[in-house]
């Protein structure tokens, strides 16, 4: 599983309604509305790099209201929980 932070920038007018938009992308797992330099951190998770690659420029580039985003890719992560258990069973 590849999981992805995406960092979003939007514009003024689209405050209100990109969360929404972002999270009905296909991969993107939770979409959180931060302070900061930044105005939304979407959390993505893909079995396929090329997967990644289709939601973010085919998708998350393409909204309407997205000023700027900023990727970061995990390499590990250090949890307790068992997310491949906890995403397989949607929960």
């Amino acid at each position: 599983m590849i999981t992805a932070f995406v960092l979003v920038e939007s514009e003024r007018t689209a405050l209100a309604t990109l969360g929404r938009k972002l999270q009905q992308i296909d991969g993107v797992a939770e979409v959180y509305s931060v302070t900061g330099a930044w105005d939304f951190v979407a959390i993505v998770r893909v079995e396929r790099h090329e997967q990644l690659a289709e939601a973010l420029a085919e998708n998350v580039a393409a909204l309407e209201g997205v000023s700027r985003s900023q990727t970061m890719v995990a390499f590990d992560a250090f949890t307790d929980l068992d997310l491949d258990r906890l995403f397989a069973d949607g929960s």
